[in-house]
């Protein structure tokens, strides 16, 4: 194949030309005597003395190859040396045959292991018993690992890896501990992105290990040796932990003078690569000029080919062997790469561009296809490897000359083109570009220089609990933190520098004007991201086809400042378009079938069953209709899973390469074996990294990557409909994306209320649309981990100042005390010097003012597609559920993550974005168009946490009338078949501050027994909305059913959760008094706690509606006034009386002060109880309190007694005496003065004398009633209706309950048409008079 490039095309197999100098001068060759000089300076011999063959005559193309080959000889005795001390092959994998145990996942090199059982182990298929030996391994997670050397002999388990036999020795920087059947502190803990060292000396007997080249000392001594005794590496590690090991095929990273590694380099090749490269090096700093007949010297990058044929003739020679040289990793590593770092380092980044651009012009001329191919893999991933495993410093001097010639490389256009077709996604995590990893060990990183003064925020409280008093800052403490924040500054901008290197290689990946003679960069990078998401999402839960959510939060900054960066640009030269502040997704790309979903959820369930009910609408707003073929394909049920696609042309060329991983199964596993006919490895798809997973059934047949349509030759007027087909996400060209004449591309189906001008270039609303998925996959839960730095300088801070505290009251006489006090004052300190500049880094990377913004730009971005998508009507089910998640969860991380350095409300439009994302959960979370349970459930529960807050509660406040009133109305729908535990939540923190003694923070009764805990629970401040009590009391005065439904609901659950925890609280009791010892379920606790939250909460509702709406229960001119206030009765009275009785079950339980039982107790339900009773006999017109006073006196579980409860006393007081005071050791509402007020203890006790006296009077005029004459029902009423028309007969009470929900009648089961009157009087004298 002959090499291509600047219009001349040079063979490597025929370049000798004649010397002739005639036609040397009419092609360009230099005469025979600069020939001569220009070569000997190229081709001069390493020790500079001239070969003896050649010496004495001038070099020309014709001698030139056997000067080549005397110049690159290599003596033999170095390359075919006995090594001594070393069985096994000469190149060293892991043993994948038979030296393993447990379940694990071998990359295709046999190098790379993850561990996929509970702890798995294997070794290498070399071993040595004799010499220094040294092998690195790459740590890619930080997990459980056990690293080091065992014999052939030593035997593992799935509980007992390397270190825990005889004859087997381990580190594990996990827990920094070295293991040999016993284990001992030892070295430093290791991180993500180490390089651990494994020695052996066998010549003196110790072993030993080093983190990032520098050593942790002698681990072990005295190693067993002798015949048959010979160690191999081994490793064992847990599930999901995964490791590189590098047993000297690539060049070792820290080497260890004295010590060999394990597989021995290629010695001779890379001599005559070194010397190649220097003759390659050679050329480029010598010019011919063929004038002046003389050689100049220049600057690499001034160089140029003058003289061309010369210079070329010359290159085609080095390359000619030079070539095959640089497809062997260690070579590109050790020699290649060298040489470019080394231009990266002594140039400016303009001089380094011109000659790396250069270096590769020339390579992909004089290198064949698959030479320069395999080349520039292995260059990328050397670079992707010293990256990712680079130690950080003060500078990061390192990670910068790392992504500086990664740009330059990438600035290559056809080198670009290939390397992102068929490398950075497809054979690597090129996302790892992208992060900057945290330092675990401060020191190492050099924050001590750069942040020599400490501070951490003295915030003793959360959003949401009361604050405590905070002390001034003192002058030194400000001076502290002033000085902290200026090295946090430091630190921010150095990694800054980082930051904008990383944006500007997806600038360059994100280019679309380099289309010269192919598709441009920014849709091959579509493709393959499009690629990278499917696999993420399609493999949660799947670690190894993850790519981890840390990188992922990298990858998602630098991808939005490169997107909006390239947005503006074309805003700047097509005004129509919109600025990068106002984008959003149309609605059309998510129905339109041009961008694929996978099997992600829709906000109306699968994309099949949306297709084929809503195809009316698709083709009536959008004018789309869906090809017939391809809805009856999604819809049938029969077809065949097993079938697998035959793989497009696209497809089998990104495979070439491509390696494949092997399981692993564990030989003492003989029925796995046979399930898989015994043949071992077993082959398993590669990770998400490395290739694209098989798809499943639902992912191939109901994602659609995108449609392509025949373009009409007219415009498509309104009437016209397009019918689609789909394509494979490869198969998509520049005009699928972006459109062309009549075509909308990725715009197709536009709704009429979408605007006509486009928004930007289509391409990068995919992107866009990546990133919101990008959030959605891993981002958010990683922000959420991040926190856990901040949280522990919190636990730290605070442990130090109560040391400090007890140090200050420990009396001098005390030394012991005040020795340990100051040691755990010293501890402390250290952990929160460290933690401190920890958290700078992490504040830095992660929770910076521009991370925030982009969060928050990304937040918005949500809130306009929702409100588009939300106009389209019934196409809005067509909206993947991750929107709404992402803008739920965005303003979470907003509000939870970034503080308490950046508060939400000083970012821009703070209000005006409150209010929309308001407007948003107050339309959906009840929207007929949403159909996911998950999603229902999460718009519910942010609804809720919306109305927790003042700042939140009052935007619910500022969105439209009309919405605030639907959404009120939604709320006070019936419970039934619904999660009424999230409205009845919403509805009580509208009332919360407005109930009787419900004002508190933490609870009453918990601050009464424990004072000094300052990690009670704790609720968040009141902050009641009268507004949307008044629009809650207007819908309950409307209408004859809203009302009696809503609190017929609201009883029966009251019903279900009370019985449900006394139910539970009898079964922990029962327990508690078995003699033999027994511990309750934490989930039973649990559960029963929840009962009882719920049932206060409910009761809180009930408060709440008497309050602002009496009439409902109180006028009976209504027809089921009179019926909702028995059972209000009946409940209050059954909760009373559990609740006050003497020494009763509920009483024990509380004094047994269980975990997780902290919540229960007398005083919130008891309160809860007495605002609804204080309300109704108390507060009113005498009329309605008499109504009320009647109901609940006649309610035969009524006891005055536990009315006495309230109040401490034990019996009822006798008339005209005054209260006694309360005992201490009982319950009383007058022991809460700092949570009821006056007013309200005075309403209590006006409350219990009404009812004394209405009591006593009712108890003289009863009469007895027969049991004839009781309802037969309940046998607490006397009878007073009668059916119709089978004439049976119970209380109105009970029959008008009965009918809330149910026709037939409770004794025939016939249907009942109507319910009468009846009085025992008037039937017997009807009945004499007949």
């Amino acid at each position: 194949m002959a090499s291509k490039g600047a219009g001349v095309s040079f063979s490597r197999k025929n370049y000798r030309l004649s010397s002739d100098a005639e036609k040397s001068r009419a092609t360009g060759i230099a005469h025979e005597k600069l020939l001569n000089d220009y070569l000997r300076q190229i081709f001069s011999s390493p020790d500079h003395e001239p070969p003896t063959t050649t010496g004495r005559k001038f070099l020309n193309f014709q001698n030139l190859p056997e000067h080549l080959d005397q110049l690159l000889h290599v003596d033999n005795e170095n390359e075919e040396e006995e090594v001594e001390g070393r069985l096994g092959p000469s190149t060293v994998v892991l043993d994948h045959t038979g030296g393993f145990e447990g379940l694990l996942l071998v990359d295709d090199d046999l190098l790379g292991v993850i561990g996929h059982s509970n702890f798995g182990t294997i070794r290498s298929t070399t071993c040595v018993y004799k010499g220094k030996w040294v092998y690195e391994v790459l740590i890619s997670s930080q997990g459980l690992m056990q690293i080091g050397w065992c014999t052939i002999n030593c035997r593992f388990n799935q509980e007992e890896g390397v270190g825990d036999t005889h004859n087997s020795y381990a580190y594990d920087g996990n827990r920094v501990r070295k293991w040999n059947v016993t284990t001992t502190n030892y070295g430093k803990a290791w991180a993500a992105g180490d390089i651990v060292s494994c020695l052996i000396d066998l010549d003196d007997g110790t072993l030993s290990f080093c983190l990032n080249g520098v050593s942790l000392g002698t681990a072990f001594e005295n190693l067993a040796r002798g015949q048959g005794m010979a160690y191999f590496p081994a490793i064992s590690l847990s599930f999901k932990e995964s490791v590189a090991f590098n047993f000297g095929s690539r060049p070792l990273r820290y080497p260890v003078a004295g010590f060999r590694p394990l597989q021995d380099p290629p010695r001779a090749d890379l001599v005559r690569a070194q010397r190649l490269l220097g003759c390659f090096r050679a050329v480029l700093s010598v010019e011919l000029d063929l004038v002046e007949g003389r050689l100049v010297q220049k600057e690499s990058s001034e160089w140029q080919p003058q003289g061309q044929p010369t210079v070329l003739l010359t290159l085609a020679h080095i390359f000619h062997r030079f070539a095959p040289l640089l497809r062997k990793v260690y070579l590109v590593e050790a020699v290649l790469m060298n040489f470019l770092l080394g231009i990266v380092e002594k140039g400016a980044p303009e001089q380094t561009q011109a000659v790396v651009h250069q270096v590769l012009d020339l390579l992909w001329l004089f290198m064949e296809d698959y030479e320069i191919q395999d080349c520039l893999k292995q260059l990328m991933m050397s670079l992707l490897r010293l990256y990712r495993f680079s130690p950080i410093v003060p500078d990061l001097g390192l990670q910068i000359h790392y992504l500086r010639l990664t740009i330059s490389i990438l600035r290559h256009e056809k080198s670009r083109k290939f390397l992102l077709s068929n490398v950075l996604f497809d054979m690597l995590r090129s996302v790892v570009f992208f992060y900057i990893k945290s330092p675990l060990r401060v020191e190492e990183a050099g924050l001590q220089e750069l942040i020599p003064t400490t501070w951490w925020p003295h915030r003793s409280s959360r959003e949401g609990k009361e604050s405590k008093e905070v002390k001034e800052e003192t002058t030194e403490e400000r001076q502290r933190r002033r000085a902290y924040e200026r090295g946090c500054q430091r630190l921010k901008k150095r990694i800054e520098v980082v930051e904008e290197l990383q944006v500007q290689i997806l600038k360059l990946l994100l280019n679309n004007k380099d289309d010269n003679g192919g598709e441009a960069s920014r849709y091959i990078f579509l493709t393959k991201f499009r690629k990278f998401l499917q696999e993420n999402a399609s493999g949660r839960g799947n670690m190894p086809m993850l790519c981890p959510p840390e990188y992922m939060v990298c990858f998602l900054h630098r991808l939005i400042s490169a997107l909006r960066f390239y947005w503006d640009e074309y805003k700047a030269g097509n005004p129509r378009a919109a600025y990068s502040e106002e984008a959003y997704i149309p609605p059309q790309i998510f129905y339109n079938g041009k961008v694929d979903y996978f099997d992600l959820q829709r906000l109306g369930g699968l994309l099949s069953h949306l297709r084929k009910t809503l195809k009316d609408d698709l083709a009536s707003k959008a004018n789309i209709v869906i090809d017939p073929g391809e809805l009856q394909a999604a819809t049938m049920d029969d077809l065949d899973e097993d079938e697998e696609p035959v793989p497009s042309a696209a497809q089998a060329g990104s495979g070439l390469g491509l390696s494949n991983l092997r399981l692993l199964l564990s030989p003492q596993r003989p029925l796995q074996a046979l399930a898989i006919g015994g043949a071992l490895p077993l082959p398993l798809p590669r990770p998400g990294w490395l290739s694209s997973p098989t798809l499943g059934r639902a992912n191939r047949f109901l994602s659609t990557a995108a449609v392509s349509l025949m373009t009409p030759r007219r415009p498509l007027s309104s009437s016209d409909k397009v019918k689609v087909r789909t394509l494979n996400v490869e198969q998509r060209t520049r005009e699928d994306i972006e459109g062309s004449h009549w075509n909308e591309g990725l715009l197709l189906g536009r709704p009429p209320e979408e605007p006509e001008q486009p928004l930007t270039e289509n391409s990068l609303l995919e992107i866009l649309d990546g990133a919101v998925m990008m959030y959605n996959l891993s981002v958010h839960q990683q922000l959420g981990k991040m926190v856990g730095v901040s949280d522990d300088v919190n636990e730290y801070a605070m442990a130090l100042r109560d040391t400090e505290d007890k140090i200050r009251r420990c009396p001098k006489r005390r030394k012991d005390i005040l020795a340990e006090l100051t040691k755990s004052q010293k501890v402390f300190s250290e952990k929160l010097d460290h933690l401190s500049r920890r958290l700078a880094w992490v504040h830095a990377t992660v929770y910076s003012q521009e991370k925030m913004l982009d969060i928050y730009w990304l937040l918005r971005v949500c809130l306009r597609t929702i409100e588009h998508g939300d106009r389209t009507g019934s196409l809005f089910a067509f909206m993947p559920e991750f929107y709404l998640n992402v803008a739920i969860n965005s303003y979470s991380a907003l509000k939870n993550y970034f503080g308490p350095v950046h508060s939400m409300e000083e970012l821009p439009g703070y209000e005006e974005t409150l209010t929309r994302l308001a407007a948003i959960l107050a339309k959906h979370f009840a929207d007929a168009r949403i159909v996911g349970t998950d999603i229902r459930d999460s718009l519910m529960q942010a609804l809720a946490s919306y109305v927790c807050y003042p700042h939140s509660l009052r935007a619910v406040e500022r969105i439209p009338e009309e919405q605030r009133i639907a959404m009120v109305k939604n709320l006070l729908a019936p419970y039934e078949q619904r999660p009424w535990a999230q409205t009845n939540w919403i509805l009580v923190r509208l009332w919360r501050g407005c109930g009787f003694g419900y004002r508190y923070t933490r609870l009453p009764h918990l601050l009464k027994t424990k004072p000094e805990d300052a990690n009670l629970p704790s609720l968040q401040k009141p902050c009641p909305s009268l507004l949307l009590q008044q629009h809650m009391a207007d819908l309950l005065r409307q209408g004859p059913d809203v009302a009696p439904s809503f609190l017929n609901s609201v009883l029966n659950q009251l019903n279900w959760a009370f019985s449900e925890f006394i139910g539970m609280i009898q079964e922990i009791q029962q327990a508690a008094e078995r003699l033999e010892r027994n511990f309750v379920d934490s989930r039973q606790l649990k559960v029963c706690a929840t009962c009882f939250d719920l049932s206060v909460s409910l009761l809180r509702v009930l408060e709440m509606t008497i309050t602002l709406v009496p009439e409902i229960f109180l006028d009976w001119a209504q027809p089921t006034s009179e019926m909702l206030l028995r059972r209000l009765a009946q409940l209050l009275n059954q909760v009373l009386n559990r609740v006050t009785a003497e020494r009763n079950l509920f009483d024990r339980v509380v004094t047994l002060r269980l975990p997780g039982l902290e919540s229960v107790d007398h005083y919130p339900i008891l309160v809860a109880v007495t605002g609804i009773l204080v309300r109704l006999l108390v507060h009113g017109p005498a009329s309605e309190t008499e109504r009320a006073t009647s109901v609940l006196l006649a309610d035969p579980c009524f006891q005055l007694r536990s009315i006495c409860y309230l109040l401490g006393q034990p019996e009822p007081p006798a008339p005209g005496t005054t209260l006694p005071a309360p005992d201490r050791k009982r319950f009383s509402l007058q022991s809460y003065t700092d949570y009821i007020s006056a007013e309200e203890l005075a309403q209590v006790e006006q409350m219990l004398a009404h009812l004394t006296a209405a009591s006593a009077q009712a108890a003289a005029a009863s009469l007895p009633t027969s049991e004839e004459d009781l309802c037969p029902i309940c046998y607490a009423h006397p009878i007073s209706a009668v059916f119709q028309p089978c004439g049976h007969k119970s209380c109105k009470a009970c029959i008008n309950q009965h009918l809330m929900n149910n026709k037939d009648c409770f004794f025939c089961k016939a249907t009942i048409v109507s319910v009468e009157d009846w009085d025992k009087a008037a039937s017997t004298s009807t009945t004499s008079a007949a």
